[in-house]
């Protein structure tokens, strides 16, 4: 007849065999790999212009270009007049009060292209005029006849009444000079087909474009370091001629 001790020693090592074969089949806890999530894809052109109207324009120009208090409307104002204004930094302004003024634009080509088909699709407008070849000659004669009494013979601009002032044209892109002439941006007088056909306007661009480039400091450049320099050269110079003068009348008075 088997002991107690011997019933119990086989029953005591069931859990034993068992335990490797369910270590086995239990599935290894430990932490759950991280989600990978899909890359956002990026706005479509009229998307991202959607979005930096709404972040720089619409506080002024209304949320769907119908104008406000602070700025015009610019429904049908069209791809010219947005390429214009934005390309060649006059908007966005820093506050609704400051004035257009041309400088570095706020935002880089593929942005400006988003911003004007955006806007251009507020209602029909005039495109973006494309530049051809001119005429440099007839560009000069029709430049010092419609556009030097303002921007200068040399293209450099000047000061208008009323504060107002016409700026530089050297230097200028071509599409934004044409810009200009089409729409009559500020002070400047519009200048349609009829008036100014779209080969005259290739020849004033032409000219334009053979214009130098200066510091627009005025008179003598020296090397674009500007007026002050220029003082002290003419005062040196005018004393130096004084002084010669001085000496000849001497001798002759002796």
């Amino acid at each position: 007849m088997p002991t107690q001790r011997q019933i119990i020693a086989p029953l005591l090592t069931v859990p034993l065999l068992a335990a490797p074969l369910l270590s086995f089949a239990a599935p290894a806890v430990g932490p759950r790999p991280a989600a990978v999530s899909a890359p956002a894809p990026s706005p479509s052109p009229m998307g991202r212009g959607r979005q930096l109207y709404g972040i720089s324009c619409a506080s002024c120009h209304g949320q769907r270009g119908e104008g406000s208090q602070y700025g015009p409307s610019l429904k049908g104002v069209g791809a010219a007049s947005a390429d214009f204004w934005l390309s060649t930094g006059r908007m966005p302004l820093p506050n609704p009060r400051a004035l257009p003024r041309h400088g570095p634009p706020a935002f880089g080509r593929r942005d400006i292209d988003a911003l004007v088909s955006y806007v251009a699709s507020f209602g029909p407008g005039p495109a973006i005029p494309a530049v051809g070849k001119g005429n440099v000659r007839q560009g000069l004669t029709i430049y010092l006849r419609d556009c030097a009494a303002c921007h200068s013979s040399t293209g450099e601009g000047g000061a208008l009444p009323a504060g107002r002032y016409a700026p530089s044209l050297t230097g200028t892109a071509p599409v934004q000079i044409a810009e200009a002439v089409r729409l009559g941006p500020g002070a400047m007088p519009k200048f349609g087909r009829g008036t100014l056909s779209d080969g005259a306007l290739n020849s004033v661009i032409a000219y334009i474009r053979t214009l130098p480039r200066t510091s627009g400091a005025g008179g003598w450049p020296l090397g674009g370091v500007g007026p002050v320099t220029e003082g002290v050269v003419a005062w040196v110079l005018g004393l130096g001629v004084l002084l010669l003068v001085i000496r000849a009348l001497g001798k002759r008075a002796r």
